[in-house]
């Protein structure tokens, strides 16, 4: 089967931004892929088995085949979709909908937080879980991406909303809200273009300052990373600043182990954007990703940035001029 952009030459005529905006939800359904062969594995483990971890092999405790994902990928999806059909909003009845058909199609992955807010819906119809100060999970993080590109040329406030809404289906604390939040930001500068000093100087430092547990060490690089969202984003930050291609990123971060699935589909969906697209990411991945994913992945990314485009013009055309 033929690569869904080689069937119609769309992706030749893509633009840079629908280049990039298709790189990163590629890029998280292969770090994905990637992260979900060593998950729950400590370095000293994967080292002994696979010496560095590069490959699109599958396995892991979930028994995966080649280029399969997990919760992190169709999450973000099923997210995705229910943007989609309320033509660009992010409608909390929509999203925990969506959720709950994806709860109930029987994922090979969810997390107990997840779960937990997806129950609450189904049994009261409530869309937002009570906040948690200590609940500061990676799950609302993972799935992010369709926020950010829907968000993309918006003003940060809408973001912020929008973001909040999508998480709190199943995640409320200040710390997934802060994170899940900058994560979003650095895809939007990557969009756009921007260098790694423009995404370190701007919502990295500023996460740190109003919440300096994020702050990362590239002495002490983290290892077997946990499903907290502070020690995920350490992680995808020290993998992400410190290397220089979308491989090499990959490769450091899904090789610290632990909760590898979600750091590689959250550096993955960065790296896509930053290094400007597909080509950025290796075609020995690339090829062996579920095809029917990476069309899902491609055709939604399309879908959402020419939406966020045309939204973003209609404000500005309906904005009068100063």
């Amino acid at each position: 089967m033929m690569w869904p952009w080689r069937q119609n030459q769309e992706w030749v005529r893509a633009d840079n931004l629908e280049r990039r905006a298709i790189g990163a939800y590629l890029g998280l359904a292969v770090g994905d892929a990637l992260g979900a062969t060593v998950e729950f594995m400590v370095p000293e483990e994967i080292v002994a088995k696979y010496k560095v971890h590069d490959s699109m092999c599958g396995g892991g405790w979930l028994y995966l085949k080649p280029g399969d994902v997990t919760d992190d990928t169709t999450m973000a999806l099923a997210l995705g979709e229910a943007i989609l059909a309320e033509k660009g909003l992010i409608v909390a009845q929509t999203v925990a909908q969506n959720f709950d058909a994806w709860m109930r199609a029987k994922p090979v992955d969810i997390g107990d937080t997840v779960r937990r807010g997806i129950v609450q819906f189904r049994h009261k119809g409530i869309t937002e879980m009570p906040y948690d100060a200590w609940g500061g999970g990676n799950g609302a993080c993972m799935r992010t991406l369709p926020v950010a590109l829907i968000t993309y040329g918006r003003a940060d406030g809408d973001m912020v909303r929008a973001s909040r809404i999508q998480a709190h289906v199943t995640h409320h604390s200040d710390q997934s809200d802060a994170g899940t939040e900058c994560i979003n930001r650095m895809i939007h500068l990557c969009l756009d273009g921007a260098d790694k000093n423009d995404l370190l100087n701007n919502p990295v430092s500023n996460l740190i300052t109003t919440h300096p547990e994020f702050r990362f060490h590239r002495k002490k690089p983290m290892k077997n990373p946990s499903a907290y969202i502070v020690d995920t984003l350490r992680t995808v930050f020290e993998s992400f600043f410190d290397t220089s291609t979308f491989e090499d990123c990959l490769v450091d971060v899904i090789n610290r182990g632990g909760d590898a699935d979600t750091t590689g589909a959250i550096a993955g969906s960065i790296a896509g954007a930053y290094y400007g697209g597909p080509e950025a990411i290796p075609k020995k991945w690339l090829g062996k990703l579920n095809r029917a994913i990476a069309a899902q992945c491609i055709q939604q990314a399309r879908d959402l940035i020419r939406l966020a485009e045309k939204d973003t013009h209609q404000i500005r055309k309906e904005t009068p001029e100063s």
